[in-house]
Order: C-alpha cells, then structure tokens, then sequence
C-alpha cells in the first residue's frame, strides 16, 4: 500500500482516485470543493485540509487540475507541494498544461528533491470511469517506472514518450486530432439530416470502416440527439488549443486546419456555450448551415 495524496477531485480526477483506493492504496484527498472529498472519503479515501496536509504524509503526490497556472500555484511557496513534500517524493502530473511549464515544474521539482513526470491523460470522464485512459508521459526513465504501477491503475495505455514535457506535447496532439475529428463528425452529421439519411444507420457503417474512430463511436450518439452533458468541457478543449497554437508556433510549424478548428472553438466558446461537452461544436455547423439548433 502506498500513501498517495491526489489533489483535483473533478469530472476525471475523482473516478482516478477512486481507481487508486481500489487497487489497495491509501488516498488523500483534497479539492477547492469539499463534496468532491467527502465522495472520495465515503469510498475509503482520507481527507486534507489543503495542500500541504494532502502531501506531508505521500509517497506519491498527483494532480489533476485545470491549466498551467493552476498547477504552478500548487508547487510554488511556502504552502505548495514541493516545500511540504518528502525529499524523494513522486510528482504526477496528470493535468494538461503547457509543454514549457511542464520542464519548469520537473525542474523546480528536482531542486527539492522531487521526482517529476509529466502524465497527460486522455479519454474523457467514460475512458476516467472504465479505466482505459490513455496516459502520455515525460520525465526520467527511473521515474515513469516508479509512477507506472500508479497510472495502470487508472488507465489502459500507458506510454513514455521521453523527457520532461514531451508528454504535455504528445497531449497537444491528441487534442489537435481529437478537435480535428469531433468538426469533421458533426459536419457530417448535418450533411447526413440534410440529405434526410438515418444517422443512426449511417455511423454505425461509418464506425466499420476508415473513418472509424473512438471519437465517433462516443460522440455521435450524443450528437444525433443533441445532448452535449460535459464529459470534456469546450472552456478545457479551448484551452488545449491555445497551448496546440502556441507551441506550434514556438517551433515553426503550421497546423491550418487546426488553426481553423481553434477559432471555431473560440467562437461557440464566446457565444456562452463554454460548459458544454466539446461534441456542442455540432451546434455551430448547424448555425452556419441555417438549420435549427436546440
């Protein structure tokens, strides 16, 4: 049994954590929202009061919080994890953030004697829930060894990708490809209703063949039927994208139809619809197409 201080209790971190108490450990938890804990503890889990109470006793620290800064402001000072935590102490970071805090924060890490990894997951609340995430993951040969136990308790692919960061890249991709899909999907999705084909029958062939994939068998049914309950909010894949662009730019490549897809996303974004699963861009192509939205 390891003692594992699991800081981000939300729509992905909770089913993680809950993963991490069955396989036999010992969990602490600590969220900005105390339901989420008081969850994790009706399930076996221990509660702490705030971070440095979460990492005092760990063996292994891991996070699962929204952007960059929200990761930077749990490391740094006095009260962050790494002036609290054990020298020797595991970091994983399953947070998706930007490649270059990713380097800063192992960096930061090893100054105190905390071993980083960089541990970006994908698969949404379903693959958080059904244990088949799929994890990316930078950072020291030795390290990822000594992290992988923990990310095969939550996750059905777990891979390392190389050095510090290079698993925040990877996610990038992943959220360029998935971006990429959830369009090309919904824009066939009204080009089927339009030509009056039933959608139901039409993906169900579709999945068979090339244009098979993961995003099109757990969104398309949710999209025919215009329910868009957040398993990845639009507000996080805005921001996935922004870290794509940015990082792209940084090193001198171009991503066009990414780019496109980016705006697209900013635009449903900034029409309010930030709370909505990312499979809501349907209703954008509807809005263009003339159609009826919801």
């Amino acid at each position: 049994m390891t003692t594992i201080a699991f800081i981000g209790l939300g729509i992905m971190g909770a089913p993680m954590a809950g993963h991490l108490i069955d396989a036999g450990h010992d969990v602490i938890g600590h969220n900005l929202s105390r339901p989420a804990v008081d969850a994790l503890v009706a399930r076996g889990g221990r509660a702490a009061t705030d971070t440095a109470d979460a990492v005092r006793e760990a063996d292994v620290v891991i996070t699962m919080v929204p952007d960059s800064p929200d990761v930077e402001a749990l490391v740094e000072g006095d009260a962050g994890i790494y002036a609290n935590a054990k020298p020797g102490t595991l970091h994983i970071d399953c947070s998706t953030i930007r490649p270059d805090v990713a380097r800063r924060v192992a960096a930061a890490g090893a100054e105190r004697g905390i071993r980083v990894v960089d541990a970006p997951v994908s698969g949404g609340e379903a693959g958080a829930i059904e244990r088949k995430l799929s994890i990316m993951v930078g950072g020291a040969a030795d390290d990822v060894a000594a992290a992988r136990p923990y990310l095969e308790a939550v996750g059905s692919t777990v891979v390392h990708v190389g050095p510090a960061g290079a698993g925040q890249t990877v996610k990038a991709a992943n959220q360029l490809i998935v971006a990429g899909n959830i369009q090309l999907l919904a824009e066939a999705l009204v080009f089927l209703e339009a030509h009056e084909v039933d959608t139901e029958a039409a993906t169900a062939v579709l999945g068979g063949g090339l244009a098979g994939s993961t995003v099109l068998d757990r969104k398309a049914a949710g999209m025919r039927a215009r329910t868009f309950d957040p398993g990845f909010r639009i507000d996080l894949h805005h921001k996935d994208l922004g870290i794509v662009t940015a990082a792209a730019r940084e090193a001198r490549v171009a991503i066009p139809l990414g780019a496109h897809v980016a705006q697209l996303v900013a635009s449903l974004r900034a029409q309010g619809h930030g709370g909505l699963d990312h499979s809501a861009l349907l209703l954008q192509v509807l809005q263009l197409s003339g159609r009826d939205t919801p």
